[in-house]
């Protein structure tokens, strides 16, 4: 049972955290001492760029991508900050240095996540001639990264004080497989076993304290209405079939989420519901200051949508937005740091994470 010091902590960190998105102030006490990231680009913080990124988005060292916070490139794929920094700063932890950046400080965590990473072994796609717009990184290679780290430098002591943060994963197994012979439903299937591998090997190593996205709703990102048909939209205007395998895919991901919580019951795993919270941006567009829902801020083309695959944000063709803030997609695939600032909250302090990330945060503090 937790002591009377205890909770009052809990409560006091609790209310710091519900207002660190909107104010300056931070917790008096930081509840982990670093934060271990993997993903794809939607949580990247530098470890592809310009010369090794997916080769669709290719420009990503250019300007105008950071324009909004950094005012330059810092190799992110939007214009701004990232769910995952957004995390770091209500922890009161700096933002997470890359893994390829060797000379960087790592002593509060490091982001593994690359751009255009899928959640099956590249061997798979590279075997079956489906490598379009991807990297020879999967999965598997930021676990070896993340195993090479903590053999070096890390202990199992270290993972007790770490948050271990997955951002969505898998998103890139299926755009790559688009117009192939291989069914959704296969690689749905190869994807999320890759996901709860991994996982499990996480937990194994002894992590206590783990939040996993979802993917995103991949019908509503600029580029899905460029290759569907005009026929195949939903309510909302997004792509209908799309979004329906992201909800299939995302219910199996959360029935594997139970059983590993049955078989490392010491641990706390938390699922980012990604999909929802960006859907609710959508159905509240208005409420957050946004105008557009579904044209890319930067790109090239301009009408409807502003993207075109060979003119991508960042080339020589390509132009932006005057206020990326009113708009929801940056560049054709990736969000505005005004988009990722409004689901961070929602998962740090809103009803997007299951169980809620505060029941995570009274969990750790309870340990000591």
């Amino acid at each position: 049972m937790a002591s009377p010091c205890q909770i009052l902590a809990i409560l006091v960190f609790s209310t710091f955290v519900f207002s660190s998105l909107s104010s300056a102030t931070y917790p008096p006490r930081r509840p982990f001492k670093k934060i271990y990231a993997f993903g794809d680009s939607y949580t990247d913080t530098g470890n592809t760029r310009t010369a090794t990124g997916p080769i669709i988005f290719n420009y990503v060292s250019n300007p105008p991508y950071g324009v909004t916070y950094f005012h330059h490139s810092t190799n992110r794929y939007s214009d701004g900050r990232i769910v995952i920094d957004f995390v770091a700063e209500a922890l009161s932890l700096p933002f997470l240095p890359p893994y390829v950046n060797h000379t960087a400080d790592t002593s509060h965590g490091v982001n593994f996540a690359v751009a255009g990473a899928t959640a099956v072994k590249h061997s798979f796609f590279v075997k079956n001639n489906l490598t379009l717009n991807l990297v020879p990184q999967s999965l598997q290679t930021q676990l070896n990264w993340f195993n090479k780290l903590l053999e070096s430098k890390e202990s199992k002591e270290d993972l007790d004080d770490a948050l271990i943060w997955v951002g969505e994963i898998g998103a890139n197994d299926y755009s790559c497989s688009v117009g192939s012979h291989f069914p959704r439903k296969t690689i749905q299937h190869l994807g999320i076993n890759s996901h709860t591998r991994f996982l499990r090997a996480v937990l194994n190593k002894g992590a206590k304290y783990i939040v996993v996205q979802g993917l995103p709703p991949m019908g509503c990102i600029t580029y899905s209405f460029m290759i569907s048909s005009p026929d195949d939209r939903d309510d909302l205007g997004c792509v209908a079939s799309m979004n329906k395998q992201v909800s299939t895919h995302n219910a199996e991901l959360q029935a594997k989420l139970n059983i590993l919580r049955e078989e490392f019951p010491k641990s706390v795993i938390v699922y980012a519901d990604f999909y929802n919270a960006h859907l609710t941006v959508l159905k509240n567009a208005k409420k957050y200051g946004f105008k557009e829902l579904f044209k890319a801020c930067c790109g090239y083309g301009g009408r409807m949508y502003n993207f075109d695959f060979f003119n991508s944000c960042g080339s020589p063709s390509s132009s932006s937005c005057d206020n990326p803030s009113q708009y929801i997609n940056w560049d054709g695939a990736h969000l505005t740091e005004a988009v990722y600032k409004v689901m961070a909250d929602s998962f740090l302090n809103g009803t997007d994470c299951h169980p809620p990330f505060n029941y995570l945060l009274n969990k750790k503090l309870q340990s000591g």
